[in-house]
Parts: structure tokens; sequence; C-alpha cells
């Protein structure tokens, strides 16, 4: 692979109408995102959990102990929208919150026994619908899929993570 920018992006870039919706990524990528989303939601609503409740419990059952600000940006959610949700999963005793070792003003989010648990009840549906999104995908083409995220991710990211 290559740095150089991609050829078939003009200089100025063509309008809206003339890609098309269909060839539009962000467009895809936030069609894809709604439907994987709306498929949990009944799940998620059974288990008391909500986008912003969920993604944070999935983030913090690989990387636990994390800041809020960190995990604001693990989660894609906003702060204010997370801080609310952390609030609920405290006071279901699925997350516990601590201040920094090294900064008291700083606040570490840790997921509980019970947040774990609650995350794997719903992981396989989720593993369910993630598999369902890449049927007739090859091994090959969703490792280049992936791939292609990763050099995106870093292309818009503002952090180092």
């Amino acid at each position: 692979m290559t740095d150089t920018p991609n050829p078939t992006l003009a200089d100025p870039p063509p309008y809206l109408g003339e890609i098309g919706l269909n060839n539009f990524a962000p467009y895809l990528m936030n069609r894809i995102m709604g439907r994987y989303n709306a498929s949990l939601r009944e799940e998620m609503a059974a288990l008391g959990l909500t986008t912003p409740k969920m993604r944070a419990l999935s983030v913090l059952s690989t990387i636990n102990d994390l800041q809020i600000s960190e995990l604001s940006v693990y989660a894609v959610v906003e702060q204010s929208t997370l801080s609310r949700a952390l609030d609920a999963l405290e006071e279901e005793g699925l997350i516990r919150r601590r201040p920094d070792r090294k900064d008291s003003r700083v606040t570490r989010i840790a997921i509980t026994d019970a947040g774990r648990a609650a995350f794997e009840r719903l992981w396989p549906s989720m593993a369910k619908m993630y598999q369902r999104m890449f049927t007739g995908v090859s091994e090959e083409e969703h490792a280049a899929f992936v791939s292609t995220l990763q050099r995106l991710l870093a292309n818009v990211r503002k952090h180092d993570f």
C-alpha cells in the first residue's frame, strides 16, 4: 500500500449528487452501524442497556480501567451522554469509578463482574450480527476491509488511540 492519495478522488471533489449515496463511504458506514445497533436494540433493552451503555461495557470488557475521556473516544459517545450512561451503569453495579492514582482530578472507570456478565449475555447477539454483516465476504476481503478501516481511522483520528 502507498500513502499517496486515491487518484479517483478528484480535486475539487464532486458533489454528493454526483457521487451518489451508495458510493459515499460515510453514508454506507452510518447505514451499516445504524442497522447493527437497531438489530441489538431489543435485546439490549431486555438487559436494561442502551447503545451508549452497551458501547461502554463493550470497550471496558476489552480495555478496562479507562479515564472517562478515553472511554468516550473508544465508545464513540459524547462525554455528556456517556456520563449519564455511566451514572446508570454504576447505580446498576455494572461499573465502578475510582480516582486515578497519579491524578486525583481524573476518574477511572472499570467494569465489575456483574458488568462483564451483562456484556457476555449480549455478546452472542453482537457476534451473530457481525458474522451476518460479512456473509459472502472472503477472509481475504474481510482482512483487507478491516485494514482499510484501520487506515481510515488513522487518517481522521485526533487521539493516539
